[in-house]
């Protein structure tokens, strides 16, 4: 079974008539959910609830080098130490590398967990250990999804948290994690969830997945992976795409694709005459009214941001991405998952130091600097948390694997230890959990697991320690499969 991004259409029988329905101004789209019109009043006019939790993921698609990143070697060997010299942070005693100076001011945001471990080195299964929080991958089939497989910790966050908004609890940014030739990567979706909790997946870009050609950030920040070279177009698309209204909503002249920036305006009428002749029963009702909210037109459009805004995080696909994340946050969507760049942008095998200093660590720590000062300064920051990793790390060894195709050195594949980044959402700043030994190779003291990453995302969420989320066959599983990270929070 390949996963679908079409999420199941809610019961809108307490509303009673096609007007409400529009007033409604809420959709049920590819994951966009309908809270209960009652409940959401209720809630307005109840007593003040507690402050909502969100977490922003920003995933680094084909696994970043602890060593030229946040956790850097400069005494180690020849061999191991990279070009890359580090920096002090605004916290004494934490260094991270030179080329993250704006990161490195905001140490009191964030702290590393340097010892985050798991013993796989291919894209895919490291891929689906880390996006599922789990190294039991039995269910895995490179390249073929399926529902059997473990929900994402995406999917599972939205299962099991509460809708704050019109909006899915979760959602996915700006495409799924493709490789050019093996295709889609399982352990993104919901698996044995089931379809109905799928995160949507806002593809956004038109960018080719021809990874080698076209790596990194566009326009402006975009390289040629083997060549080692600037490989920049400014043509690509980034927004919301078309989206086709589900089979049986709409009689079938209204069954056409609509766009949805421009739905509000050109489809009120159309949606209307809809509403007139569709059957509400329980199995059909469905989308009538799109997108009412300006504020929300405004998350997805991000490109027609004001210039000081798109200056601040960059104006480029990495900077829109983080960009349009926080609007979501905001909106009340629970989890925003961001593949910052897609599959190959981070996987520097080979060309490794030019590439990361010239084109991918630029628009990086522009855009995750700009997202925690956004998050703090609108008061976001304390229950919005950050968290950055990848499917592993790199090796501790500087070598050409491939000379014939690259003109210098890079890392290889290490799933062994990886650095990872987390701030907000309660998280106490200007800490490192764990170590790495004197190669950056293993986890020198408190070794952290996949499980204890999903784990200290579900705590951020507020889910409650004892949950469970069901199969198909109702069957149980614990969301916690092991504790938050220890010494994290606050």
């Amino acid at each position: 079974m390949t996963p679908s991004s079409q999420s199941h259409v809610p019961n809108l029988s307490h509303v009673s008539t096609r007007r409400q329905l529009l007033q409604a101004g809420s959709i049920s789209l590819l994951g966009l959910g309908m809270p209960g019109i009652a409940a959401m009043r209720a809630t307005a006019a109840g007593p003040a609830a507690p402050k909502p939790r969100s977490v922003i993921f920003i995933f680094l698609t084909g696994g970043a080098s602890q060593h030229d990143t946040f956790d850097m070697k400069p005494e180690g060997p020849s061999q191991y130490r990279g070009e890359f010299s580090p920096i002090q942070t605004a916290t004494p005693g934490i260094e991270i590398c030179e080329h993250f100076p704006r990161l490195a001011r905001q140490s009191d945001r964030w702290s590393l967990v340097r010892s985050l471990s798991h013993p796989d080195t291919g894209h895919q299964s490291g891929t689906y250990i880390m996006l599922t929080g789990r190294r039991d991958k039995t269910p895995f089939r490179s390249s073929r999804p399926h529902g059997d497989d473990w929900p994402s910790i995406a999917a599972v966050a939205g299962a099991m948290t509460d809708a704050r908004s019109n909006l899915a609890n979760s959602i996915v940014l700006p495409e799924k994690v493709i490789h050019s030739q093996q295709g889609v990567f399982p352990g993104q979706f919901a698996g044995k969830l089931g379809s109905h909790h799928e995160p949507w997946f806002l593809n956004m870009t038109d960018k080719p997945h021809g990874y080698h050609a076209f790596s990194g950030a566009f326009p402006g920040y975009l390289y040629n992976l083997h060549r080692g070279n600037h490989s920049d177009r400014d043509d690509w698309r980034f927004e919301v795409p078309n989206i086709s209204l589900p089979e049986g909503v709409f009689a079938p002249r209204f069954r056409r694709r609509v766009e949805l920036l421009d739905i509000v305006e050109k489809q009120r009428e159309q949606l209307e005459q809809s509403a007139a002749s569709a059957d509400y029963g329980r199995a059909r009702q469905g989308v009538v009214s799109l997108l009412a909210d300006p504020r929300v037109r405004d998350a997805f459009d991000v490109r027609r941001s004001d210039p000081k805004t798109l200056q601040r995080y960059g104006n480029n696909s990495f900077g829109w991405s983080l960009l349009m994340a926080r609007r979501l946050v905001e909106l009340g969507v629970n989890l925003v998952q961001v593949n910052l760049g897609n599959m190959g942008t981070w996987d520097l095998h080979g060309n490794a130091f030019p590439l990361a200093k010239n084109f991918l660590f630029p628009p990086t720590d522009l855009a995750i600097s700009a997202l925690f000062d956004d998050l703090s300064d609108s008061g976001l920051l304390e229950n919005t948390m950050v968290v950055i990793a990848g499917e592993f790390g790199r090796t501790p060894r500087i070598f050409n694997g491939a000379p014939s195709v690259y003109k210098t050195v890079g890392r290889g594949h290490w799933g062994q230890c990886q650095t990872v980044m987390i701030g907000g959402g309660g998280v106490a700043g200007g800490r490192v959990i764990g170590s790495s030994d004197k190669s950056g190779a293993y986890p020198a003291s408190d070794t952290q697991t996949p499980e204890s990453f999903a784990s200290t995302i579900y705590h951020a969420l507020g889910i409650p320690h004892d949950a469970h989320w069901h199969d198909a066959a109702d069957r149980p599983y614990p969301v916690y499969r092991a504790e938050p990270i220890d010494g994290l929070f606050a």
